[in-house]
């Protein structure tokens, strides 16, 4: 009797979280606003309850790179609209999808009417604008377009001196025009690199409206747009950046230059706070007999005295666990990484995960 009730009741919880999964919704893709579809959810999402715009690109398409802000803003306009989709399918990962839909280009973008996977070719500007007129036609809604706040800091001539020429800072400027089509295409990319590094207080993404403050720019001998100078904490006469304008390479150039960790998400890197003379008197601490590690703490201590600005920040990180080691022993490491890694895991404000990634990567260390 026993048996057969628990076998009713694993049953039952089988079949509950079978349903589970079946309702699941589809999944938003990283960072994103807008639903990322699959070979297998796709008709789960779309001609159903609602009506549904899908994106159909390819991840290597500049047009497609070109509209991904327009269409993230888009996304997050309509994201607590119940009776409308915004979607997006990826025709390299998912193939038989797009070719299903007639996708012969990128990026082709499709509205689906609510209950049907017959679907009408969008034909109109890629801005988010336009977009969400047409949405909101077609959907039946009156969603406003969300307002993305910038992370670039706007310069002006009063205020030009004391942010780029700030002996604390690295400062990057885009000196653009309104009307310069590169400029635009730069923006959205401009935007990311800002927003990569807007944690990091040693480090400002700024621009200035060149054809506006003409004066200024010539000054520092802007004659076309956009140009990109940088302005480094040794050397406030600027340099002209001359790198590539890929998210990627703005982040490797500022990490170079800025001594920052950061990856094209804005995700500290493994060596984020390590610094390599640290990481030497870590191992020899960690090395060293118990009477012993006193002395190296000591050596630690003097060699984090001689730092100045985040690099003295992140040295009292290692005596902090130095400190803690010769309290509790060498599990320490072991016990307080997999804490911080638990604690990462959950909803944790950007600087706070900054702060565990940093004393995670300083504990490593540490370790054996």
């Amino acid at each position: 009797m026993a048996i057969s009730q628990i076998s009713r009741g694993t049953l039952a919880l089988l079949l509950l979280l079978a349903a589970a999964f079946a309702a699941a919704p589809a999944a938003l893709a990283d960072g994103d606003d807008v639903v990322a579809l699959t070979e297998s959810t796709f008709e789960k999402e779309v001609g159903q309850d609602r009506g549904a715009l899908v994106e159909f690109y390819a991840p290597w398409c500049g047009h497609c790179k070109k509209l991904a802000p327009e269409y993230e803003r888009l996304g997050a306009s309509f994201k607590k609209a119940k009776s409308v989709l915004i979607a997006k399918v990826d025709c390299d990962e998912h193939k038989s999808v797009c070719s299903k839909y007639g996708v012969s280009g990128y990026p082709t973008i499709q509205w689906f009417p609510k209950g049907s996977l017959e679907p009408k070719k969008y034909e109109g500007q890629r801005t988010a604008e336009a977009l969400a007129e047409y949405v909101n036609t077609e959907g039946g809604t009156n969603v406003k377009l969300a307002t993305v706040p910038s992370s670039v800091v706007v310069l002006t001539p009063e205020t030009f001196e004391s942010i780029v020429l700030d002996e604390t800072k690295d400062v990057l400027v885009e000196f653009y025009a309104p009307w310069c089509g590169h400029c635009k295409s730069l923006a959205p990319t401009y935007e990311k690199v800002a927003s990569v590094f807007k944690l990091d207080e040693g480090v400002v993404i700024a621009n200035l409206d060149a054809d506006k403050h003409r004066d200024l720019a010539e000054k520092y001998g802007v004659t076309g747009f956009p140009t990109l100078k940088f302005f480094p904490k040794g050397n406030k006469a600027g340099e002209d950046y001359d790198g590539g304008r890929d998210l990627g390479d703005f982040v490797k150039f500022i990490n170079e230059k800025s001594g920052t960790s950061r990856d094209t998400k804005g995700q500290l890197t493994s060596e984020a706070g390590r610094i390599a003379s640290l990481d030497a008197l870590a191992k020899e601490f960690l090395g060293a007999a118990s009477d012993k590690q006193k002395e190296v703490l000591s050596s630690m201590e003097e060699e984090v005295a001689k730092l100045s600005g985040s690099a003295a920040k992140h040295g009292k990180v290692y005596v902090t666990i130095a400190k803690k080691i010769l309290e509790k022993g060498n599990d320490y490491s072991k016990k307080e990484t997999e804490r911080l890694q638990r604690m990462l895991e959950k909803s944790i404000s950007p600087s706070k995960a900054d702060e565990f990634i940093i004393k995670k990567n300083v504990l490593s260390t540490f370790s054996s």
